[in-house]
């Protein structure tokens, strides 16, 4: 059971729950935080899709040693801070739900835009990740995602990043796609909640979320885990 302290966040129209499990696991992920995207255009302020970002429950404990005590304005603040997140050894789960109608192809070549500079500012795009994106194209090449349908996102901490589809709020039991990338498993939640990450209503929600939690890790507890099998694809 998800602790009591944690509640739900509604984001738009869509209501992110405050415990989910990811299609294909056996772990429970707490709402580490949730917010809009979108882009200003023609000056107005357009809303694209409702984010929520899921951690393992031992992503308190981990975080804890260098940031507990710190308040959501340093968290918020700290690059540092999201990047170990990011990087962290725990599972993390991601769902993009739509406010507004995309196709599969608007959405993830936004996505493989944004993912390909981050990685040239860290000086990392190999032929690897270049295949990687290929893979990432390919899987979202015919799809399209009316309003309230959503995208699933499991980070392993083994480095895979499996993908999942839904045509509402509700998680799938199985996952769809596994792409065997780290960097690009990383990478997609730095999209998000890095530096120049796409919400950042999101980043503010998880530093407040996770100061409270990180203040007193008594308020989290450890969930069982089960191995989950990951085909590459």
């Amino acid at each position: 059971m998800p602790p009591m302290t944690l509640t739900g966040v509604q984001v738009e129209t869509a209501a992110f729950a405050p415990a989910v499990t990811p299609p294909g696991s056996a772990k429970t992920l707490f709402l580490g935080g949730a917010g809009v995207r979108g882009l200003e255009i023609q000056g107005k302020f357009v809303k694209f899709t409702a984010i929520g970002v899921y951690l393992e429950f031992n992503a308190v404990t981990w975080l804890a040693g260098k940031w507990k005590g710190k308040s959501a304005e340093e968290l918020n603040d700290s690059v540092e801070f999201y990047r170990d997140i990011v990087t962290g050894p725990f599972e993390k789960f991601t769902r993009i739900t739509m406010i507004l109608p995309l196709t599969g192809q608007q959405y993830s070549e936004k996505v493989s835009e944004n993912c390909v500079a981050i990685w040239k500012s860290f000086g990392i795009y190999t032929e690897a990740e270049e295949k990687a994106i290929e893979m990432f194209l390919q899987v979202f090449k015919d799809k399209n995602f009316p309003p309230g349908s959503s995208v699933l996102f499991t980070q392993s901490p083994s480095g895979s990043l499996t993908i999942s589809f839904s045509k509402d709020e509700s998680i799938p039991e199985k996952w769809d796609v596994v792409i065997e990338n780290r960097l690009l498993s990383e990478v997609i939640l730095e999209s998000i909640i890095g530096k120049h990450g796409v919400s950042p209503d999101a980043k503010r929600s998880m530093a407040s979320i996770l100061a409270e939690l990180l203040m007193d890790q008594n308020k989290t507890h450890a969930v069982p885990s089960g191995e989950k099998k990951l085909l590459a694809v």
